[in-house]
């Protein structure tokens, strides 16, 4: 009887060992654009502890995924893939491995046509307010920002409520579509702004990169509807997909799909 327990457990620790746990982050790991809270690190321990591989992919740099989660230190001492800008710039235990640079991909003519349509647009936008920072070009994709990245906390808060009536992500969404869907895909993220990137530089990007090295990856993200930049990782094959609403209910589900079962 012992000897079939242990046998067991064994059996269930080696497919934990072959489980990959990716994570969005806005929304998901943290409230968008803050910190990391102590019951969700306390929840990310404990499935380090069970054994579990896990993974961060997000559209934000890496110095914006430090802030939010923590640091350096943190970022690579609990999650053993770190994929920036979708992946385009990657980290294994602390290393990159990968770069790829949109600009590069483009070319400079594309590129400097598409960033001056992207400004033609936003000039004829008209909000509530209107800050700094409107496009911000990464490593992967370009950020469309209407009310500016560097708007303050509380009117990040105030402009996403106004664009869920107003749909103004969605209509420049709807205007960059018009000139450039065949190159080039638009995906809502977060609260203020919209990613931009050739096809198939979306969240799944990353994928190439551990699809071949666990039998199971669970993906947790809360923008998985069509048009949210969660969409496609959601919805891709190689994932099991996992819709949340807050951090709060991402711990919920991780709690009841891994941390109930004593192995």
């Amino acid at each position: 009887m012992f000897i079939n327990i242990f046998k067991f457990k064994k059996v269930l620790n080696n497919l934990i060992m072959k489980t990959l746990i990716l994570f969005d982050v806005d929304g998901t790991l943290t409230p968008s654009r803050l910190q990391i809270k102590n019951d969700m690190r306390d929840t990310l321990q404990k499935l380090r502890e069970k054994g579990f591989t896990l993974g961060i992919v997000g559209g934000s740099d890496l110095p914006k995924q430090e802030e939010q989660l923590g640091g350096k230190d943190y970022i690579f001492s609990i999650f053993d893939y770190v994929f920036s800008e979708n992946g385009l710039d990657a980290y294994y235990q602390g290393e990159r491995f990968h770069q790829q640079k949109m600009i590069n991909f483009m070319g400079e003519d594309f590129f400097q046509d598409f960033i001056n349509d992207c400004l033609k647009i936003l000039s004829k936008i008209t909000i509530p307010k209107k800050r700094g920072t409107f496009l911000e070009t990464r490593t992967g994709m370009v950020n469309v920002c209407p009310i500016g990245r560097s708007c303050s906390q509380e009117e990040r808060e105030e402009f996403f409520e106004f664009d869920k009536e107003h749909k103004i992500r969605e209509l420049i969404c709807s205007k960059i579509n018009e000139k450039w869907e065949n190159n080039l895909k638009t995906s809502i993220g977060g609260q203020i702004s919209i990613d931009v990137f050739p096809h198939g530089w979306d969240k799944t990007y990353c994928l190439q990169f551990v699809e071949n090295k666990f039998d199971k990856i669970y993906f947790f993200g809360d923008k998985t509807a069509e048009g949210g930049n969660d969409f496609e990782i959601f919805n891709d094959e190689r994932t099991v997909g996992n819709t949340v609403t807050s951090p709060e209910d991402t711990i919920e589900q991780l709690t009841l799909l891994f941390l109930h079962t004593a192995v």
